[in-house]
């Protein structure tokens, strides 16, 4: 079962997941003017805080679930309808954070898709949708069989995490581009190391801390979900046991 540092791994990650969010939407209220959605700039400010929300720490917490100790007997659809669903509402901020850049380039008349930062975003969301829809396909709905639950299910894992390495790598170049284009005049340039750089780049490094975390409670061994066969209350579901 999971030990005290599980819990207190759990504990820093809701901090961390805070603080990512937190600072990301003071970056955009304090240095970059606040929110709007009406195609400018302020609408541009929804991007980031809605893609660290949804892409990282929503995506990271629903990655989770099955770490839970209490997913670990009894019935299991309603661990994988949690899952599921948080999955799709990260995916819902991170359609609502694209609509929020494209309205905003189609208002400036800016070419979309351009950046190294923009490739490899989009990539991150269509993996992250093909991903949902397998795994709404395959292991929620009951049609699939045993075997080939079994057979994808190291599939499904390791490209889950690919995906989350994927957005926090997609963060870190965003909050680089978005400091070199408005940290470019004479007064305070990026180079120069202003506050807002500092603020930024410390938000960066949070949500390589945060992602980092995931990743270490998802993959530690001590802590996955125990075989079936080790836990003799649990109640298989929908023929369910992987």
């Amino acid at each position: 079962m999971a030990s005290g540092r599980f819990y207190l791994s759990c504990m820093l990650l809701g901090s961390l997941g805070s603080l990512c969010i937190l600072f990301t939407t003071y970056w955009m209220q304090y240095w970059r003017g606040g929110f709007a959605w009406d195609g400018s700039v302020h609408m541009f400010n929804w991007h980031p805080v809605l893609m660290v929300s949804g892409m990282v720490v929503l995506y990271g917490a629903a990655s989770l679930v099955y770490r839970l100790p209490w997913s670990w007997v009894g019935p299991k659809l309603p661990w994988k309808v949690l899952h599921a669903a948080l999955h799709l509402l990260a995916f819902t901020l991170t359609v609502l954070g694209l609509v929020a850049v494209f309205r905003f380039h189609n208002h400036s008349k800016i070419t979309h898709l351009y950046s190294l930062h923009s490739w490899l975003g989009i990539t991150t969301v269509i993996l992250f949708a093909f991903q949902w829809s397998m795994g709404f396909a395959i292991f929620l709905l009951p049609w699939a069989s045993q075997w080939l639950r079994s057979l994808l299910k190291p599939v499904h894992v390791f490209f889950g995490a690919c995906i989350l390495a994927l957005s926090i790598t997609s963060v870190i170049s965003g909050i680089n581009e978005k400091l070199f284009f408005v940290l470019k005049n004479a007064t305070k340039p990026y180079s120069s190391l202003p506050s807002e750089a500092v603020f930024a780049n410390s938000t960066g490094l949070l949500v390589v801390a945060f992602g980092l975390l995931v990743l270490y409670v998802l993959l530690a061994s001590p802590w996955k979900r125990p075989d079936p066969g080790a836990l003799t209350d649990r109640q298989p579901l929908l023929q369910d046991r992987e």
